[in-house]
């Protein structure tokens, strides 16, 4: 049954990717080799500095790391950030905030299940802290990559006080957490 989930979880996320890379291979494809890539290599080397690891590798019992998962969950990420996040930076930090949020939650799910675990050096604020960094430098190299009529950002109006943007952004941070103090609660006794 995990199996079975993970596989579709990566098919789904793959399928995302292909999305925004057929609206324009040599741009959006080069923006996700660059994420996957380094996504891979990140992952590889914090599992290899034993930060965190894989005791159950569903998909690739005999490798260190879920190549599959790491080349489509961030890859996705990153493309959906680039595509559709607003213009203005001022907007751009809720969205991204949004997306990082769903992203820890998913580590979290993952941390429930035998496939994936953190090691003495590492948590969820080291794992939080780094995607920041990643996809807010990764929504620079797209800026850098994917031209504006590439792009289809969110209006900056969207997020305003009370319109779907705003209202799907606090639904999202707050949820989350809300389940992270259950989570912190649930690890602390």
């Amino acid at each position: 049954m995990l199996t079975a989930l993970f596989f579709v979880a990566i098919l789904l996320m793959a399928i995302g990717c292909l999305y925004f890379i057929r609206l324009d291979w040599k741009r959006y494809g080069l923006l996700y080799l660059i994420a996957a890539i380094s996504a891979n290599l990140l992952c590889y080397v914090f599992t290899v500095t034993d930060y965190y690891s894989f005791p159950r590798n569903v998909l690739h019992k005999e490798l260190v790391i879920p190549y599959a998962l790491v080349s489509s969950a961030f890859p996705f990420a990153v493309l959906f950030g680039v595509r559709y996040s607003p213009e203005k930076w001022v907007w751009k930090i809720p969205f991204y905030w949004g997306l990082i949020h769903i992203g820890v939650l998913f580590e979290v799910i993952l941390l429930a299940t035998p496939i994936f675990t953190f090691q003495a050096e590492w948590d969820l604020w080291d794992s939080y802290s780094l995607r920041w960094v990643y996809y807010l430098l990764f929504e620079i190299l797209g800026g850098k990559l994917i031209p504006p009529e590439l792009r289809s950002p969110i209006s900056s109006e969207a997020f305003k006080y009370g319109r779907w943007a705003w209202i799907v952004f606090h639904v999202i941070v707050i949820s989350t957490i809300f389940l992270a103090g259950v989570y912190v609660g649930i690890t602390l006794f």
